[in-house]
């Protein structure tokens, strides 16, 4: 009531006649924002229609309309005043008779309407037109325009009338139309409205009463073709309006209605509007900035029971309206108003004012609000400002931000800014996220009628809220359609939610062996190892960058850089740390390892807590608040982490980048070759423009399980290139000797030839006793693995095996095997991590002397006290394949 107050001090709220979107089954009108929520494409009958030209017999206007409902409340047509019309002559038989009939017809549309064979006859200006009379298809509205003593049934002229579909001559039906009822006023029509509230025709229309308005279209259509009125009928898709509440098809009547005068504040909404960050910038620009551009006054009065009130009362005696803006007004001009006063009907209804101008009595007006004022009110209607809260609210307004899905442009978005406008002449909100919609797994819309709708409640229960929330960040930005399916879901959730925790788990099961407490030491950074120093770098980026995008509502960026850190922390840092955890005490190496896998869980927890608030409060709660007094009671009530400049080492990131790039080439060179990994190799060559420090080599040839690195400075000497005919070119200059040509470059060396070709522009082979010059062109070169070598190559980095095996590197090999075997049996046989073991072998002379060779290297992996052949008795046995040889390994846990 406040808020109104305010828009009608300022001369914003009037009440009038207008045409309004009304639903006939809701009995009310619908603002232009809810209109827009309902548009459905529907296939209707439309029709050409023959309107009599009073004393030119045989001579009529042509006209086409969707809405035939309309057709017994026409009063005029209108034509376009500089539009080319023709008079076209046409021969045809109506109701069995034949006739020489004329038409006036845009002349861009005379052959789509009358065909090609009508003849013209002449050419008018659309000016030339007006005022010619006709005869009315109906006779129900005589009457009505005798007693209105206004003239009707002639030809108008506005530039509203377009030429792209129908005959360029519009039936004008001012009850019905805005465009017709602006027509109808400026040509002084009088006011017939063939349809009742309720959607059916009157008494008046006497050969359609009773009939709802859609339902009367196919017999107005039967009844002109009857009439001779019909030049035909055909069916016309089109976007038509239904009520978003009850889906009934909705008329444009004329109603009276309160309204909000929003065409006065067009250029304001526009200017507020650009205030706003909208995400995408689109929609502001486009969907929502074209909405308000084109605004039209706000219909904001409802006829209905339920609602608030519209606070306008009339005086019974000289009609002065007054709109009260607060309960104590309400309280200082009544006699009969309750202290506690129930502010809705029919309580309301009961108070009476005393008018201002003749002290007569006011009633207040039966109308309520429209519900989308109420929302658009939310701003300040919830701290009952300005009544209350008037701090709060000047504090917090406007919001910083809002989000709802794209269909609210036109609903919520819009009556927010409408409002905002109104009253405080600015937008109430900041930033705006506008929401896609969600669709089923391939891209359609749920519905109960295809039996696509996905219960989320079943995804929650089997995937967990965390990973439904995780789903929505990561997959696509908001404002994009998101495909959804528990698949999905589950997908995204490896990426983040299982890394994350499968690490905090990793931390846990050795933090609870060594009974480890973080409280009890400090991170120095000085003395941490590459590797840690490496992790801290990352996760101090990771914070900086995160919330540099949040603070830019980039919520899917931010998940994107969050997945990579976390697969960087499980799949490299905790890899290349677990053998830091197995030892024996509490050396300081150790105690770096557990404080920087703590500092990055806590930190990375906080960092992921208002994404996946479940999981990293279960983290929380086991790894920092047992250990801490000053910790708070939840992680969300912790303070989101800073991130330290200090400790971010872009150089260092970029070669660890480096490092990474490196292993994944030769992971993939291993996989060309086949060769496990765990079977050491003797050389890698690599060919890159970004070096690698010393220091960061022996993580790659770790990793890869390669003993020595060398740079190379061309790929070629990496691969070899295999040659053959460009057949459409050697095949006529060859002729029959072209096998020949095939079989020798089949066979020449392909490096020495591909080396010969860059530095003479070609090479010479002999064919038939004569030597022949083949250039670039004449050949076709593909590069393939050079004999020995397992090549990758990506983004201008290659990375080259040396997959040559000598008996030592197998035998390393086969160990690691062994090792790998030896700890698949500790698990499966539910040992203890920190178990102690004698390890036994037995059936394998061979092997038997590999690992006496390196027995010391196996203890020291598999935490095994002995190394001893097989004997009687011992519990865990089993037989393994080692690189295609067959041995028998045996454990027990020693006491």
């Amino acid at each position: 009531w406040w808020s109104l107050r305010q828009i009608w001090d300022k001369d914003l709220i009037y009440e009038g006649h207008k045409v309004v979107p009304y639903c006939p089954r809701c009995g009310t009108a619908l603002s232009s924002h809810e209109v827009a929520q309902g548009y459905q494409d529907v296939t209707e009958a439309s029709v050409y229609l023959r309107f009599k030209i009073i004393d030119q017999p045989n001579t009529y206007f042509t006209a086409w309309t969707t809405t035939p409902w309309t057709l017994p409340s026409n009063l005029a047509l209108c034509v376009h005043p500089d539009a080319t019309y023709v008079l076209a002559e046409k021969v045809e038989e109506i109701n069995g008779e034949q006739q020489t009939n004329r038409y006036y017809v845009a002349e861009t549309l005379k052959d789509t309407v009358l065909g090609e064979d009508a003849k013209v006859i002449k050419k008018v200006k659309g000016t030339e037109l007006e005022g010619i009379k006709y005869e009315p298809l109906f006779p129900y509205a005589k009457d009505t325009v005798a007693k209105s003593h206004k003239e009707a049934f002639f030809v108008t002229v506005d530039t509203y009338v377009t030429m792209e579909d129908g005959t360029g001559i519009v039936h004008i039906a001012p009850a019905f139309g805005d465009d017709d009822a602006r027509i109808g006023k400026s040509y002084n029509l009088p006011f017939v409205q063939f349809i009742n509230e309720d959607g059916t025709m009157p008494e008046a229309v006497t050969d359609f009463a009773g009939l709802s308005f859609k339902e009367s279209d196919p017999k107005i259509i039967e009844l002109l073709d009857n009439n001779g009125l019909l030049i035909r009928e055909e069916e016309h898709t089109h976007n038509y309006p239904f009520c978003w509440r009850c889906h009934t098809p909705l008329m444009y009547y004329a109603r009276q209605s309160w309204f909000i005068e929003m065409t006065k504040l067009r250029d304001n909404l526009v200017a507020n509007n650009q205030t706003v960050n909208w995400i995408p910038p689109t929609i502001g620009t486009g969907r929502f900035g074209n909405f308000l551009e084109n605004v039209i006054d706000w219909a904001v009065s409802r006829e209905r029971y339920w609602g608030t009130p519209l606070p306008v009362w009339r005086c019974d005696d000289c009609g002065h309206d007054h709109l009260v803006g607060s309960l104590e007004e309400l309280r200082s001009m009544s006699d009969n108003c309750p202290e506690d006063i129930e502010l809705h009907r029919p309580y309301i209804d009961a108070v009476h004012l005393n008018c201002p101008k003749c002290e007569g009595k006011m009633t207040r007006r039966p109308e309520v609000i429209d519900a989308w004022y109420d929302s658009g009110a939310m701003p300040f209607a919830q701290y009952h400002y300005p009544f209350e809260n008037k701090e709060l609210f000047e504090k917090t307004f406007p919001a910083d931000f809002i989000s709802e899905a794209v269909d609210q442009t036109r609903g919520w978005f819009y009556t927010l800014m409408a409002i905002g406008t109104a009253v405080f002449d600015q937008s109430p909100f900041k930033n705006c996220i506008v929401m896609g919609h969600v669709q089923d797994k391939d891209g359609r819309k749920m519905s109960k009628h295809i039996g696509n709708v996905v219960d989320p409640m079943e995804v929650l229960d089997e995937e967990g809220a965390d990973a439904v929330r995780w789903y929505f960040f990561s997959n696509s930005q908001p404002w994009l359609p998101s495909r959804f399916s528990s698949e999905m879901v589950n997908e995204v959730k490896r990426k983040f939610i299982s890394g994350l925790w499968n690490t905090y788990a990793f931390y846990v099961l050795y933090a609870d062996i060594d009974k480890f407490d973080p409280s009890q030491y400090s991170l120095d950074y000085a003395e941490l190892g590459v590797m840690d120093r490496w992790i801290l770098s990352k996760l101090n980026t990771l914070i900086r960058d995160v919330d540099t995008r949040l603070a830019k509502y980039d919520i899917t960026g931010s998940t994107r850089i969050m997945e990579d850190f976390v697969d960087d922390l499980s799949n490299w840092y905790v890899r290349r740390s677990r053998d830091r955890y197995w030892g024996d005490g509490m050396g300081q190496d150790k105690i770096n390892a557990y404080m920087t896998l703590y500092t990055v869980l806590d930190k990375l927890s906080r960092l992921s807590a208002p994404f996946v608030p479940f999981m990293t409060e279960a983290i929380y709660q086991n790894i920092v608040r047992p250990f801490f007094d000053d910790a708070r009671e939840s992680i969300h009530l912790s303070d989101f982490p800073s991130y330290d400049e200090a400790l971010i080492d872009e150089e260092l990131e970029e070669q660890m980048q480096i490092v990474l790039d490196l292993v994944n080439l030769g992971r993939s060179a291993r996989n060309i070759s086949e060769l496990k990994i765990r079977q050491p190799l003797q050389k890698m060559y690599v060919v890159t423009e970004d070096k690698l420090d010393d220091a960061y080599q022996p993580l790659v040839l770790d990793e890869l399980n390669v003993k020595e690195l060398h740079w190379e400075s061309d790929a070629d000497s990496l691969q070899d290139f295999e040659f053959k005919p460009q057949l459409r070119l050697l095949g006529p200059r060859f002729g029959k000797n072209l096998p020949e040509v095939n079989q020798v470059l089949a066979n020449v060396n392909g490096r020495e030839r591909y080396s010969e070709l860059n530095e003479k522009g070609y090479i010479e082979i002999e064919i038939a006793g004569q030597v022949e010059k083949l250039d670039e062109d004449d050949l076709l070169i593909s590069s393939i693995q050079a004999e020995g070598l397992a090549t990758a190559s990506d983004h201008g980095v290659t990375v080259a095996l040396d997959t040559t095996l000598t008996d030592d590197l197998i035998a390393e090999g086969n160990v690691r095997e062994i090792i790998s075997k030896v700890q698949n049996m500790r698990k499966e046989s539910g040992f203890e991590v920190a178990n102690r073991i004698h390890l036994y072998y037995a059936d394998n002379e061979d092997l038997g002397k590999v690992i006496e060779q390196y027995k010391d290297t196996i203890k020291e992996e598999v935490l095994a006290v002995e190394i001893t052949p097989l004997k009687e008795g011992v519990p865990f046995v089993e037989s393994w394949d080692i690189n295609g040889q067959d041995l028998t390994l045996g454990m027990e846990v020693v006491s």
